[in-house]
């Protein structure tokens, strides 16, 4: 399912406009150092293995993760139908759908579960659909589409008896933030997801770790470039770029270790760059696909349990950054984008 993105994310990978420099950070004397954040996300979260994997993962670190979900995966393949993208025919999706009702009760469960747990459900859309062509008006009927049926994924799936209580008001105001597809984002999507009420988006990309920018009420966040690699050419902190560099987009599972470790050895360089430097925020972004034996994952897991349990390190959602750097983000015309 994944690999059928491949050229499409390629090309927008290529072309993907690069926010400004961020602006230096202020300096105290003798101010003491905030703490250290740092943003681990996933795109998709599907498979219900890596759901579990994920959360045991935070569980052991202490941490909270985002995750933009894809809404299609709420809906069984039998029912495909219901969902329509903006010029797209009726039950097509880029990234399919459920196979089962018992996989999506599993897949619910695992979102709720997460959900108390202190981890953050954002948005990444219905059918993975690049929407760089897209009006606002069709942003927002995807962004409509993504909310029906979230709201209605236990009833739709016959599991209104084991909907949780506050499933409702979760879906009305628990879900603040978006990334989009293959981080295409045109001036209408940030057009819509103002007048949708997100708070933020997650969908572009800064030459360094940077702190979110709030513009016309909508903050946004950047994924950084960081070095990587024997030459250290920088790179998008994302899984599926390291997949496309490392091997074209070709599983190579019998070479999985030694690309964890030049993954792990690129976050963990980013990561000391600024504990001991500004200590700007950093984020990596990871799907819900293990590519190259899973090397990808496993360069996360060994970040997060060594610098997470730090003291003056947080491990958090979007949501919990933006609290810890001020309820409205930095002014606007400050920060990396």
């Amino acid at each position: 399912m994944f690999r059928s993105l491949t050229a499409v994310s390629l090309a927008l990978m290529a072309t993907t406009a690069l926010a400004g420099d961020p602006a230096p950070a202020a300096k105290g004397a003798g101010a003491a150092k905030p703490k250290q954040i740092l943003m681990i996300s996933f795109d998709g979260a599907h498979d219900n293995k890596l759901w579990k994997r994920s959360r045991d993962i935070a569980r052991r670190a202490n941490a909270h993760f985002t995750y933009f979900l894809s809404c299609a995966t709420l809906i069984p393949r039998d029912r495909a139908g219901d969902y329509k993208a903006p010029g797209i025919k009726a039950g097509r999706s880029n990234i399919g759908f459920a196979q089962t009702v018992d996989e999506v009760g599993a897949r619910l469960d695992n979102i709720w579960s997460a959900r108390q747990e202190g981890h953050e459900i954002a948005s990444h859309t219905c059918g993975h659909f690049d929407g760089k062509d897209w009006t606002k008006d069709q942003w927002l009927t995807e962004f409509q589409s993504f909310d029906r049926v979230l709201a209605g994924a236990w009833k739709d799936n016959g599991l209104s008896d084991r909907e949780p209580k506050g499933w409702a008001d979760f879906v009305k105001k628990g879900i603040t933030g978006f990334r989009a597809p293959y981080l295409s984002a045109p001036d209408s999507l940030y057009e819509a997801e103002r007048a949708h009420g997100y708070r933020y988006d997650a969908s572009l990309v800064t030459h360094d770790p940077a702190p979110p920018r709030k513009e016309g009420g909508l903050i946004r966040f950047g994924l950084p470039l960081i070095p990587e690699g024997p030459e250290n050419r920088r790179i998008i902190a994302m899984d599926y770029n390291l997949f496309i560099r490392h091997s074209g987009g070709i599983d190579h599972p019998s070479k999985g270790d030694e690309f964890a470790e030049r993954s792990y050895d690129a976050f963990k360089t980013a990561f000391e760059t600024q504990y001991n430097g500004d200590r700007q925020p950093l984020q990596i972004g990871l799907h819900f696909v293990t590519m190259n034996g899973g090397a990808y994952w496993a360069a996360m897991e060994r970040l997060v349990a060594e610098v997470c349990p730090r003291p003056d390190v947080a491990c958090v959602t979007y949501s919990e950054a933006l609290e810890m750097l001020g309820k409205d983000g930095p002014a606007s015309g400050t920060g990396a984008m």
